[in-house]
Parts: structure tokens; C-alpha cells; sequence
């Protein structure tokens, strides 16, 4: 007798020991597609190549032939641990502390995989996992470049007929609890580097030289000042911050002929790409007051979105609130993700474990959070698929 994969801490001490720091696989997709075998999944693992950047091996499972099409999103894929002597335990050894799991990614986002795994197999269990297909996109390209990941695996996957009427991405997306919060958005994001353009000279004869540090303060000024927006009703004030000033100039008795700032901005839906480009163009211009200058933007830019109130939201929502007691505030903070490239086929959301220690030394997941989150999902999947009918 075939046994499934009920257990989300069994499921995840499988992935947390596979070392699959991006962009290496590390075992972890081979180990996801033994967890899913069982459950009747097709699966398929292409690995996705462009230049200048590492080969990617991905994960497309797909079950069921007819009806409402629901699809997980994720990544198996890990930020490096660090050094191994800050962890109490080794960070990919899976071990047990105090009813707390250790290793990376136990959060971010191994534990929403192994959760959501756990949820199907004990649907499938009672007979109620028959109401549509089901569909899992793992990439091992979320922490890295996002070149060789989702976008590709999205494109594969309608390549062969698939198409999706709803999508969770199972990244943990709770600030202190379990019922905390649903992603419903993102802000977008647009990173520039602007270079105050001067010319190199000695600092005892400085009318033979142009320094452009003394338009640095009104530059950063103008990027900053006034605010960009004040928020709008699904999100938060846009944020330009500065990331890095740089002259390259290691002397201290030269002029630099060149002073790049960097800069990130995420952006609410007041702006566009377009019109945000063109109003930090408008504030550069009128600051440098025709001094020379170069500016430069990192493609692509990450679009805002929101996805609207409905049926995806609801059965999410309810389902959050059935388990836990508590009703999810719906919300568009905080930095990007692959949700990013999902909008634009299907309506998405997000909810998974809580991020506390994401990307930290010591990354853990209380295991009561795993068997309440598997819950969540469970009448989530079920909750959905009845709407749906």
C-alpha cells in the first residue's frame, strides 16, 4: 500500500536536507517529486538556460485532465546559510529543538511547499481531491536572478496547454502569526543609477578640474523631496531610497570626475514604469540645472499589481479564519516575488508560514505552524474548488 505524503514536518525534513542554495538543485526538486509521485502527479523537471546566467532545473506537476484549474507557486531554492558555527544546528540537518524545526528554508519557502503537499495528500486521503486539476510550478530560480525560473516555467507550461483559473504562491507572508496577513499585491520596483558627470583634476588646483560631488546633496535632494505619492487605497506611499553614493576615487588629493548614486523605488499603482521614469528625470534636470549627468535602468522593472476581492480571496480568507479564529488583514507590503510574473495569467495570492526568521542564522518553523498552515491549505484547496462548481 502506497503511503502519502500526510506528515508537512516529514515532508519538509526531506526538502531542508537537500542543500539547494541557487542556483543548485541540490536534490530538493528530486525529493519534491517523490513526495508527489504517489499522489498521481505527471511531473516534469525542465532546466531553463540563458547567457550569462546558470543553468536552472524547475519542477511542473500537473494532476487531473477536466475542470478548475488551481495552481501552487514556489521555490526550493535557499539563500546561502552563512557561516555554519552561527547555527545551533547544522543548516540543512532538519534538526528538532524545543517543538521547532531547523535549517534553511524552513520558512522561506520549503515549509509552505511541504504544507501544501501534506493538504493535498490528506484530501486525497478522504476521496475530495477530484474536483479539478491541480497544478505545482517549483522554480530553483526565486533567490537568485529570476531569469531561468517562473517566467520560464510559465511559458512551459501554457506551451503545453495549461491554463490556470487561480494561483497561491506559498511564500510566508505572516509578520508575527498564523491568520496575520494575505498578500493580495505588490508594490513594483524600478532601480537606477545616476552618474553626476565632472572633470578629474588635483584638489590643489581645483579651477582646473569640475567636481561633481558639489551637486550630489542637490541631486539626492531632488530624488527624495518632495514624497512621491501618499499612498493610494490599496497601497502604501511609493519609497525611493538610496542604495549606494560611489567615485571609484581611492586618492585623497583628487578631484573624481564621476559620482554614481544608486537607487531603488517601489512604486504604487500611481505610477507607471513610464510616467516614474519621467518624473524622476523632470526632478534630476531641474537640480543639476543643465550639468552633465548619465542614468541608467535595471531591466526589467518588477510591475505593481493587485489582485481584486473574489472568489480566490474569499475561499483564502475564510479558510484562514476557519482554522485559526482570525480574519487575515488583506494586504500589498512589503518587496517582490514571483506573484510578479504569475498576475498576468491568472489571478494570485499569498499566504504561507510566518517570515520571522527568513533569511536569518537559525531559520525555523514551530511545528504546531506547520500542521495549522497544512490545515489552512487543506480548506483552502477544498473551499475553492466548491466555489468553483
Amino acid at each position: 500500500m502506497t503511503t502519502l505524503p500526510i506528515d508537512p514536518a516529514a515532508n519538509l525534513l526531506r526538502l531542508l536536507r537537500c542543500p539547494s542554495v541557487t542556483p543548485d538543485e541540490g536534490g530538493a526538486l528530486a525529493e519534491l517529486a517523490g513526495l508527489l509521485t504517489p499522489l498521481g502527479f505527471a511531473i516534469e523537471r525542465p532546466v531553463f538556460t540563458e547567457a550569462g546566467t546558470p543553468n536552472v532545473e524547475n519542477l511542473l506537476a500537473r494532476r487531473g485532465e477536466t475542470g478548475p484549474h488551481l495552481c501552487f507557486a514556489g521555490h526550493t531554492d535557499v539563500v546561502p546559510p552563512g557561516p555554519e558555527a552561527d547555527w545551533r544546528h547544522g543548516p540543512f540537518s532538519g534538526a528538532v529543538e524545543n517543538g521547532e524545526m531547523f535549517g534553511r528554508g524552513a520558512v522561506d519557502m520549503k515549509g509552505g511547499i511541504a504544507c501544501f503537499v501534506a493538504a493535498l495528500a490528506r484530501l486525497q486521503a478522504r476521496g475530495a481531491l477530484d474536483g479539478g486539476r491541480v497544478s505545482l510550478l517549483i522554480t530553483g530560480d526565486e533567490e537568485g536572478p529570476a531569469i531561468n525560473g517562473t517566467v520560464k516555467l510559465l511559458e512551459f507550461a501554457e506551451a503545453r496547454g495549461e491554463r490556470f483559473d487561480a494561483c497561491l504562491v506559498g511564500e510566508p507572508t505572516n509578520p508575527q502569526r498564523l491568520g496575520d496577513m494575505i498578500k493580495i499585491g505588490r508594490r513594483g520596483s524600478l532601480s537606477g543609477r545616476l552618474a553626476l558627470l565632472g572633470r578629474q583634476g588635483h584638489v590643489a588646483y581645483p579651477h582646473l578640474a569640475d567636481n561633481p560631488m558639489r551637486r550630489l546633496a542637490a541631486a539626492v535632494d531632488a530624488l527624495n523631496e518632495p514624497p512621491l505619492d501618499a499612498g493610494s487605497e490599496a497601497f502604501q506611499p511609493s519609497n525611493l531610497e538610496i542604495t549606494a553614493v560611489d567615485t571609484g576615487n581611492a586618492a585623497t588629493n583628487v578631484i573624481a570626475g564621476r559620482v554614481t548614486i544608486a537607487f531603488n523605488v517601489r512604486f504604487n499603482d500611481r505610477w507607471t514604469p513610464e510616467t516614474l521614469r519621467a518624473e524622476l528625470l523632470r526632478r534630476i534636470e531641474a537640480a543639476l540645472g543643465g550639468a552633465p549627468y548619465e542614468i541608467s535602468w535595471r531591466e526589467p522593472v518588477s510591475d505593481v499589481f493587485v489582485t481584486a476581492p473574489g472568489p480566490l480571496t474569499q475561499a483564502l480568507s475564510v479558510a484562514v479564519e476557519t482554522v485559526t479564529g482570525r480574519r487575515p488583514e488583506l494586504s500589498t507590503s512589503g518587496g517582490t516575488s514571483d506573484a510578479r510574473f504569475i498576475k498576468n495569467h491568472c489571478p494570485v495570492v499569498e499566504f504561507g508560514l510566518v517570515g520571522a526568521t527568513m533569511h536569518m542564522a537559525n531559520e525555523r518553523v514551530a511545528l504546531s505552524d506547520l500542521e495549522t498552515l497544512t490545515a489552512i491549505y487543506e480548506t483552502f484547496v477544498a473551499r475553492w474548488f466548491a466555489a468553483q462548481s
